[in-house]
Formats: structure tokens, sequence, C-alpha cells
């Protein structure tokens, strides 16, 4: 009987020892049992959260691209706007270099040098020629004759470069002091009465000692009409002309041309009516001023100015070609990362 009941005592006991023994192993089993379902209750959450990150990651990159776009386009305005800046830059400097601007100024001289004073009196004949000083005109004018003339003249007959015809010109060498007021005065006598105007011609040029000193003076008198304006003065009258001299430089040439203004007061003819068939033409030669007007070609483009410009502008393309390279790039590698999410998303859901 011992030996039976001491096995049913030693099963109880074994059956509390197991009991003892298997109870924490069961409590482990249903705790790991919770943490599965826990576990498996958290992967939806955790999928959510997944979507959110990836929705908000997505519209992130969409902002961004959003922004790179316009940006680009800002970029491609500003190219634009450079590259007709760059256009406009090289048309305006090809304009100021086929279109110099003229530029005006004036140097002070003590004294000219003499000019030459063609005269072309036709069948006039000169009756004095006088330098005289301060704009004095002494009276007693008529009187006086070629023996008391003062001037150097010069006769030089030529062949009319427009008509073929013969024609007379003096040559007289024209005042030089500007500070003195010196003054040239001549006076004419025709005796013509079968025209109803009558006038006498003449041409200023540079330098008398040009034509002094010309080997062919007919020829150079002859390229004096071509290239000098004409004037006149009539008879009747005293025309007072104050010249002015001006310089031309332009591209490898070189002009001098007189630019004159001139006043005219009738003379009172106090001759007895006999003489008065003679008509008589009077003429001042003087300086205006004391200066001489210089005009230049001046090329306003700078060439320096010009290439700084352009390589300002073609640095901003430049730039801003790379930074839509760039750009370009980045959104190439934001869509590239997108795909590649959107194929990971797939894979976790099959």
């Amino acid at each position: 009987m011992l030996r039976k009941e001491a096995p049913q005592c030693y099963q109880e006991f074994n059956d509390e020892d197991c009991i003892r023994a298997t109870g924490p192993y069961e409590h482990n089993t249903d705790v790991v049992q919770d943490q599965d379902e826990a576990s498996c209750g958290a992967l939806p959450d955790e999928d959510v959260m997944d979507n959110s990150q990836m929705a908000a990651a997505f519209n992130k990159a969409c902002v961004k691209n959003v922004f790179t776009f316009i940006l680009v386009l800002v970029y491609l305005l500003l190219s634009t706007v450079a590259a007709f800046l760059a256009y406009q830059t090289i048309s305006d400097f090809l304009e100021k270099l086929n279109h110099p601007v003229m530029s005006v100024s004036y140097k002070e001289v003590e004294e000219f040098a003499p000019p030459g004073i063609a005269l072309y009196p036709g069948k006039a004949q000169l009756l004095s020629c006088q330098h005289h000083y301060y704009d004095y005109i002494p009276p007693g004018f008529l009187a006086r004759g070629m023996e008391e003339s003062d001037c150097v003249i010069k006769e030089v007959v030529y062949n009319d470069p427009h008509f073929n015809h013969t024609r007379r010109s003096l040559v007289v060498e024209g005042p030089t002091d500007v500070r003195n007021r010196e003054l040239v005065f001549l006076q004419f006598s025709q005796n013509e009465t079968e025209e109803d105007f009558s006038a006498i011609s003449y041409l200023l040029f540079a330098q008398y000692s040009d034509m002094a000193k010309s080997s062919d003076k007919a020829a150079f008198m002859r390229d004096c009409e071509k290239n000098y304006s004409m004037w006149t003065f009539s008879g009747g009258f005293r025309t007072w002309v104050k010249m002015s001299l001006v310089r031309t430089s332009g591209r490898g040439n070189e002009s001098i041309e007189f630019r004159q203004e001139s006043s005219v007061v009738k003379y009172n003819d106090r001759r007895p009516p006999p003489e008065k068939t003679n008509e008589l033409f009077f003429v001042v030669f003087q300086w205006r001023d004391p200066f001489i007007q210089q005009v230049k070609d001046i090329v306003t483009a700078n060439a320096w100015n010009t290439v700084a410009i352009l390589c300002g502008v073609f640095m901003a393309l430049f730039k801003a070609a790379d930074f839509a390279k760039l750009s370009i790039k980045w959104m190439i590698k934001i869509r590239r990362r997108h795909i590649r999410m959107k194929i990971r998303e797939l894979n976790q859901i099959s």
C-alpha cells in the first residue's frame, strides 16, 4: 500500500512541480502570443505612417519641382534678355563705329596765316587795294590809284573747270593780324551800262603762300574753284566780309573752309553826273574773331566697354545654362527616387 501511495504522492508532487514548472512556460507562451498579436496589430499603423511620410515627401518633391521649374523659366527669361542685350550692344557699337559724332572745339590764335582772296572782276578795273587797322578807312579814297596800293597781288589766267572758256583772277594776300583788326579794302570801277545787274565774284582759300609756291598756278586755281565756294559783291554798295576759318578732320583726310558774315552798306555817290557812268564796287575783308573752329570726327563706340558688357552677358548665359542643367539633373534624380519608392511600396503590398 505504501508503495502505491508513494507514487501517487510523488505523482501529486510531480503534478505540482509540473504545474509550477509548466506555469511560467505557459505564461511565456501567452506573452509571446500577445506580442505577436500586438506586432500583427501594429503593422497596419506602420503602413499608414509610411504612406503619410511618402505622401509628405512626394508633396515636398512636387513643390520643389514646381519651384525649380519656375526658376528655370526665370533663368531662361533672363538668358533671353541677356542675349537681346548682347545683340543690342553689338548693333550700337557698329552703328557708332560707322557714324561718328562731330566734335567742335575752338583754338585761339594771335594771327592767322594770310589767306588767298581770288577775285574775278571780269570787265571791272581794280582802282586801289589798301591794308588798314582798327576798322579805319580814310576819306577821299577814290582819288587814289594803284600806285599807292600796298597789297600783294598775283594775276592768274586759267581755263574754267566747268565751262570751256578762259578766266582771269586777281589773287590778293589777305589780312593776318586779328588782334589789331587788320583789314583789306578794295575798290573797283566798271564802265558798263548794258547790264541790268553787275557783281564781282570771289573765293577764299586757306593760304596765299600755297598759290605763290605752286609751280602750276593755273592748275592750283582750277582746283580751288572746284573745291571752294564762290561768293559775290555787287556794285554801288560797300560789302564788309568777316571771315572765320573752319578745319574739319575726318578719317585720314583734312579740309579747310571759310565761313563768312557779310554786311552791305549803300554808297552815297557824290560824283558829277558824267562820272557816274562808271559803276563802283567796294569790298572789305577782315577776320571775325581770333578763333579757329576745329571739327573732328569722334567715334563714341568704346571697344573695351563693349567687350566688358559682352563678357558679363556671356557669363550670365553660361551661369544660367549651368543652373538649368543642374536643376534638370536634380528633377530627374527626384523622379527616379519617387519611382523607386513606388516600386518598393508595390513589392511590399504584393
